[in-house]
C-alpha cells in the first residue's frame, strides 16, 4: 500500500504539538508515553519486549518493515506497545523467513500506528523536551476536534508512578528445563521477562522456574534455589515495594541474586539508594557502556526511563548498611548514568542493560557465565 493511499492520522503531544501522517497497523486511538527506540533492526523484538507497555514507540530507523515478522522471533506472548511511528513503513517484504508482514501483524494485534512521520524532527523534539504522553488518533477517531484529542492525551496517567509489572508477569509459573545436564536452578521473577533470558541460563545448564511478580519470599526458599533472578520489565521502579521486600530478603539469606534493568533499579532500592525518571531514557541495541572493572566498551541494548542514583567511583556502604559495600559496575557512555552495581561483601550485581541481547550485539552474553559461577562458588563454599 502506498503511503498516499492509507487513511490520514495525526500524533498529538501533550505539549500541543501534532505531527501529521497516515494509519498504520490498526486504525482508531492509542495513547501513551512518547519515546524513541534508536536501533537500526529488532523491531520484532522491540514490539514483544513488555518493557514497552504503555509506550508509543518512535523508531528513529527509517525504514520499518522490510523483513516483516515470523513465528519465531517474539520475546513474549504479547504485541506491548500503545502505539507505533514510523517514517516509512516498507511496502514488501524481503526475508525467507518472514511468515507475515509487519502491519498484517499490527493490525491483527490491535496495535494504532501512523506512518509517513518526520521521525528526525519528532526525535529531537522529545530529546529537548522529554519523554511525554501522547495520542494517535486515525479512524472514526480523527473526527475528534484537536481540542478533545490534546484532552485525552492529557487525561493519560504518567509513567512517573505507575506500577505496570501486575499487567505483564505471568499469571502461573513455570519450568524452562536445563539443557544438557542440570547443573543449578534459578528462581526468575517475571517482572516482564523476554524468552532469550531463561533460554540463555538454560543453554548453561541452569534450570529456571519463572514465578509471577506476586510470589512471596516464602515460596522462593521452599524451592532451595542456587539463584535468583529478577528481569526488566515496565513501570516506576519506585512503586514496586513489595519487589524490593523480596529482594531484600533474598540478600539477607545469602542467596546469589542477578537483575537487569528493572532488576537493576529494585536492586538498587533495596540497597537504600534512589531512583529517578530520566529525560527520555535509553532505548536500542546501540547503547555504549563502560564496564568499570575492565575498561571495556561494550555496545549494549537497552530499554528503560528510569536509572538508580547512586555515586560513580570508589565503593560506598549502602545505605541499608547490613549490605555492606557496593561500587557502581558499569556507566553509560553517553550521558554517565549509573548501568550496574557490584555488591562487595554479598553475592549480587546488577546491569541496568539486557543482556539476552534480543535484539542487539551479544558483548554483554558472559554476564549469563558471571551468574553461573557466582552461584557455584556459593554452593561449594556452603557446602566445604
Amino acid at each position: 500500500m502506498s503511503l498516499l493511499s492509507r487513511p490520514p492520522a495525526v500524533l498529538v503531544l501533550e505539549d500541543g504539538r501534532t505531527f501529521r501522517g497516515r494509519a498504520y497497523g490498526a486504525s482508531g486511538r492509542t495513547v501513551g508515553e512518547a519515546v524513541f527506540a534508536t536501533g537500526m533492526t529488532g523491531y520484532q523484538e522491540t514490539l514483544t519486549d513488555p518493557s514497552y507497555y504503555g509506550q508509543i514507540v518512535v523508531q528513529t530507523s527509517p525504514h520499518i518493515g522490510n523483513t516483516g515478522v515470523n513465528d519465531e522471533d517474539d520475546e513474549s506472548n504479547g504485541y506491548w506497545v500503545s502505539g507505533y511511528v514510523v517514517r516509512e513503513a516498507s511496502r514488501r517484504v524481503s526475508n525467507w523467513r518472514a511468515t507475515e508482514s509487519l502491519e498484517d501483524r499490527l493490525r491483527r494485534r490491535g496495535i494504532v500506528g501512523i506512518s509517513g512521520v518526520d521521525t528526525r524532527a519528532l526525535t529531537r523534539h522529545l530529546r529537548d523536551r522529554g519523554a511525554m504522553r501522547a495520542g494517535i488518533f486515525s479512524g472514526d477517531e480523527l473526527q475528534l476536534d484537536a481540542a478533545a484529542q490534546l484532552v485525552a492525551v492529557r487525561d493519560t496517567p504518567p509513567m512517573a508512578g505507575s506500577r505496570l509489572v501486575d499487567r505483564v508477569t505471568t499469571a502461573q509459573a513455570y519450568t524452562v528445563p536445563a539443557v544438557g545436564e542440570k547443573r543449578l536452578t534459578v528462581v526468575a521473577y517475571d517482572l516482564g521477562i523476554k524468552s532469550a533470558t531463561p533460554e540463555l541460563l538454560a543453554a548453561r545448564g541452569i534450570e529456571v522456574r519463572v514465578v509471577p511478580a506476586s510470589t512471596p519470599f516464602e515460596d522462593v526458599e521452599a524451592m532451595d534455589p542456587d539463584g535468583v533472578f529478577f528481569s526488566n520489565g515496565p513501570g516506576d521502579p519506585a512503586a514496586s515495594d513489595y519487589e524490593v521486600d523480596v529482594i531484600r530478603q533474598v540478600l539477607g539469606a545469602g542467596i546469589p541474586f542477578f537483575g537487569i534493568c528493572f532488576g537493576n533499579q529494585l536492586l538498587g532500592r533495596a540497597l537504600g539508594f534512589g531512583t529517578f525518571k530520566l529525560a527520555f531514557g535509553h532505548r536500542g541495541a546501540n547503547q555504549p557502556v563502560l564496564d568499570v572493572a575492565t575498561g571495556k566498551v561494550e555496545i549494549t541494548c537497552q530499554n528503560h526511563g528510569f536509572a538508580v542514583d547512586a555515586p560513580i567511583g570508589d565503593p560506598v556502604t549502602a545505605p541499608q548498611e547490613s549490605f555492606g559495600r557496593v561500587q557502581v559496575s558499569h556507566i553509560a557512555l553517553n550521558d554517565r548514568v549509573v548501568e550496574g552495581l557490584q555488591c562487595l561483601d554479598i553475592p549480587a550485581f546488577s546491569v541496568q542493560f539486557h543482556p539476552e541481547s534480543a535484539a542487539g550485539p551479544h558483548d554483554s552474553q558472559g554476564l549469563f557465565d558471571r551468574f553461573a559461577d557466582m552461584m557455584t562458588g556459593r554452593r561449594t563454599a556452603t557446602r566445604a
